[in-house]
């Protein structure tokens, strides 16, 4: 780790504002998965036994202003259950109800501010809007890596007017991500799904080389199996990224790195969880029918390839995996890796969502808390909010300034 950590910076006693990823599934108001919350508890109790007044901040949803249905409550009343004692809320991130909030902190004391996403200035990185919200603080502690890829007022902004190092939960994603990646131990296996090839092109560029092997289901199997001049019927295909996907088919045969795709599918009449469905041969698929799954040919021929691996990283569902009918081959992925001896390290978004979903998530490696965030990683660009901390190796910053 090349940055400063909350271990490096003295926070007894100080106003410590911390940038969580508190954007957690709702449903009528009530939180789905509480993963979030939970990961972000070791740097809260830190700060709390270092006697810091914590100050939390968080986004929750995409909301175009104020909005009762997300407002923090529903989180803060989960974040005092967890820990065991209360979090105080404060109506505003900025401005002076937040600033009496912060003053009626004693040491040891927490406070989650509002939604962060209620001033469009947040995503914009307005200097004003970052410089107010760093006024509350002595030092800023970013420990939300889900939004570590975005250049936002809370990840980088706050960063030129506090000293900033990372959280705990920070720091293990990109201990475990870096080494995933730039020290695995072999062999290395890369499994990609998902919807789209677009959203994995970068990814694929930086694994190339790298991995030992590649093994692609999902919605973006469909590109490929075009390429290789397989039927697809009525399934979603990029037909600007037909040339990509055979090049890189190309491009792994050269390097002798196997590049699996599914032998069979699980196909539907319709994208609809009571679609009628069959399994078939990949040169079998009908005109009018879509990929929904990887079939149970293509399970076990991923399952024989796995079971030579000792470092897996996995981003992207199989399958249509929302629906329970197109779920069994994630599900059948999940339950694979989890009985790996292997270092098995899921992707966030709808990869780490399926794998808790299953209760899984315990008996992986590592399940990243960020989707986006974890994809820019594999794709060795760096991240604005990790890029922002203090370096281990800088000189002493003086604190407070």
């Amino acid at each position: 780790m090349t940055k400063k950590t909350v271990r490096d910076i003295n926070v007894s006693g100080k106003r410590v504002l911390v940038r969580v990823d508190f954007n957690v599934p709702l449903e009528n108001g009530r939180i789905t998965d509480d993963t979030r919350i939970r990961e972000s508890l070791p740097t809260i109790k830190y700060l709390m036994e270092k006697k810091a007044k914590v100050i939390l901040c968080s986004h929750l949803g995409r909301p175009k202003g104020p909005s009762d249905e997300l407002r923090m409550a529903p989180v803060a009343g989960s974040l005092s259950h967890l820990l065991g004692a209360p979090v105080k809320t404060a109506h505003d991130c900025i401005g002076s109800e937040a600033e009496r909030a912060v003053e009626g902190l004693r040491s040891g004391d927490i406070l989650l501010l509002e939604n962060l996403r209620f001033h469009p200035e947040e995503e914009q990185n307005d200097p004003d809007f970052a410089r107010a919200l760093a006024s509350l603080a002595d030092v800023f502690v970013n420990d939300a890596f889900g939004t570590a890829h975005r250049a936002h007022a809370s990840t980088v902004g706050v960063t030129h007017y506090l000293p900033s190092v990372a959280g705990f939960l920070m720091e293990k994603e990109l201990e475990f991500l870096d080494k995933a990646l730039n020290n695995p131990v072999s062999p290395f296996a890369a499994i990609m799904g998902g919807a789209k090839i677009s959203d994995k092109i970068p990814v694929l560029e930086y694994l190339l080389g790298r991995v030992d092997s590649f093994l692609i289901g999902g919605g973006m199997a469909a590109t490929f199996l075009k390429a290789k001049h397989f039927p697809i019927g009525q399934s979603l295909v990029e037909e600007e990224r037909l040339e990509f996907a055979a090049d890189i088919i190309q491009r792994a045969r050269q390097k002798e790195t196997p590049f699996l795709l599914p032998v069979d599918l699980v196909i539907a009449k319709s994208s609809s969880p009571t679609s009628e469905f069959k399994t078939v041969l990949i040169d079998e698929v009908p005109e009018d029918w879509r990929i929904m799954d990887i079939g149970p040919k293509t399970v076990a021929l991923f399952q024989n390839e796995l079971r030579r691996c000792k470092t897996v990283i996995w981003n992207g569902p199989m399958g249509v995996f929302e629906f329970s009918t197109f779920a069994h081959g994630t599900r059948a992925i999940a339950q694979i890796l989890a009985d790996l001896d292997a270092i098995t390290v899921v992707g966030g978004g709808s990869t780490a969502e399926a794998v808790v979903s299953m209760g899984l998530a315990s008996r992986m490696t590592h399940v990243s808390t960020g989707g986006g965030a974890s994809l820019r990683f594999m794709e060795g660009k760096p991240l604005p909010g990790v890029e922002a901390l203090l370096d281990r190796r800088a000189p002493p910053v003086r604190e407070g300034v």
